[in-house]
């Protein structure tokens, strides 16, 4: 799995003239201290640029903007820290002067109810709101603690700031995405038609390739060429491949160095797959394995070609820094309302597994083309643990994207089928499924081993997107 990335953000300290100017100082300096124990980069006004390092002053918000441009690059998103009232107008001058559209996060420091001197008053347990109303005026999306005061050595901030830096992974992650789509959709599956205008809209564009350039790519290639060789043993050290034949084997591994070279060139982040059945019919394998390769290297790619299913992936890839899967919500589990099914045939990333995956022909297909066309599986039991779900696509008649997420678990329930399967227990599902029949949205879903839901729904809402958190969200 890819390494996990070292967050940046840009710092704004808040201050108010008439208020103790010692807790500007002091402030700042624990943030600087609680964010770089956290492993992140902090961009902030020094003491020597501004009083104290913060903002209050429009010459400071000017300083403080100037500083978050020289680094727009890197910034993934701001956090205001309020150790007094704050300066309202010049946080939210700051921000606006900057030009960043990050997200934003708003904390402010609680006061000690046995010292509240005016030498030792906050105030910003007020200020926050004042602060709030600014940015609501100034059209600045901005998100909330889960107390409206924390301190920033707590528990609650420390669970804030990691649940915000997965808000600012994704995005980040989905600014100007590229997302590769690899044949032509399955005739059969209506279901994940979308709209490549809506996804221009919010920023992603789509490069399509047809599978007749991908096969002849791969035509091209000599069986002895050295990107091939390299993804055949890479192949061969990520799963059991006993009983597989060579020459399914050196398909494809040659498909693997193919779409590993095209991506590349044509800066391409992700990818979703045409499978049913132009790959078995016509090149005698399934993709299933170079699929799950990617996806265990956090680059997420999703079957028949549903390219809001690996953007979906991708949301939870970005949130939780761990590998996503496209499964489909497939059956029911006896009479458990809370218990279903999740499989796929399958593409799961190994991380996915209880036990390492062995490669295996495709069980459904084999009825129809043969079983010696579709090796290639990664078959397994999907292992218990937390995991979020979602689901993002285009809602094409009123011209929107739109989705879902939430959080549930996979448990250890016996189950024996094929393929890469899971029972998933979610609460309240019953009314999650009529949610998902009602909305008409597909009966894919990706799903992630974390709790990342409430990261993927904040981040939705900063995307302008609209999306409902099951089961929903106290606030």
């Amino acid at each position: 799995m890819a390494a996990q990335r070292t967050m940046t953000f840009g710092v704004v300290v808040g201050n108010r003239g008439f208020f103790p100017h010692h807790l500007a100082k002091t402030g700042r300096e624990e943030i600087i201290s609680v964010l770089e124990a956290a492993g992140a980069r902090v961009i902030v006004l020094s003491p020597e640029e501004s009083h104290y390092g913060a903002v209050e002053s429009y010459a400071e918000s000017k300083a403080c903007a100037e500083l978050f441009k020289k680094h727009a690059e890197e910034i993934d998103g701001i956090i205001v820290t309020l150790p007094n009232f704050g300066e309202e107008r010049g946080i939210v001058d700051a921000i606006r002067l900057s030009g960043l559209k990050v997200p934003v996060l708003v904390q402010a420091t609680p006061d000690r109810t046995d010292d509240m001197t005016i030498a030792m008053r906050r105030d910003s347990f007020c200020g926050k709101m004042s602060c709030c109303n600014n940015m609501m005026q100034y059209g600045i999306p901005y998100s909330l603690t889960t107390l409206h005061t924390e301190s920033l050595g707590s528990a609650e901030f420390k669970a804030d700031l990691e649940w915000f830096s997965a808000v600012c992974r994704i995005v980040k992650g989905l600014k100007n995405l590229r997302i590769g789509s690899i044949g032509a959709r399955p005739a059969a599956f209506n279901t994940v038609r979308y709209s490549e205008r809506i996804f221009e809209t919010a920023g992603i564009s789509i490069e399509p390739i047809d599978l007749s350039e991908i096969f002849g790519r791969i035509n091209r290639l000599k069986d002895t060429d050295d990107a091939a060789q390299a993804k055949l043993a890479a192949i061969k050290s990520y799963v059991t491949t006993s009983g597989i034949p060579d020459t399914a084997l050196l398909k494809m591994a040659k498909l693997g160095a193919v779409i590993d070279g095209w991506m590349k060139q044509t800066n391409v982040t992700v990818s979703a797959v045409q499978c049913w059945t132009s790959f078995e019919e016509y090149f005698g394998i399934v993709p299933c394995t170079i699929m799950s390769m990617m996806s265990n290297d956090l680059i997420p790619s999703a079957c028949e070609v549903d390219v809001p299913g690996t953007l979906s992936m991708y949301m939870l890839a970005l949130a939780s820094q761990s590998p996503s899967a496209l499964l489909d919500w497939n059956n029911n589990y006896g009479s458990n309302p809370d218990k279903c099914v999740c499989f796929h045939c399958s593409n799961l990333p190994k991380h996915f597994f209880a036990k390492p995956p062995t490669m295996d022909y495709q069980a459904i297909i084999a009825g129809t083309v043969g079983i010696e066309n579709t090796f290639g599986t990664c078959v397994g039991r999907v292992k218990s643990g937390t995991m979020s779900y979602a689901r993002y696509s285009t809602d094409d008649r009123r011209g929107v994207m739109r989705g879902y997420t939430g959080a549930g678990k996979f448990t250890d329930d016996p189950l024996e089928t094929f393929g890469g399967a899971g029972v998933a227990e979610i609460p309240k599902l019953q009314k999650l499924l009529k949610y998902i029949c009602r909305e008409g949205f597909e009966h894919h879903v990706a799903a992630n081993f974390s709790d990342v839901s409430k990261a993927v729904h904040e981040a939705a809402r900063y995307l302008g997107w609209e999306s409902y958190h099951h089961a929903e969200l106290e606030d």
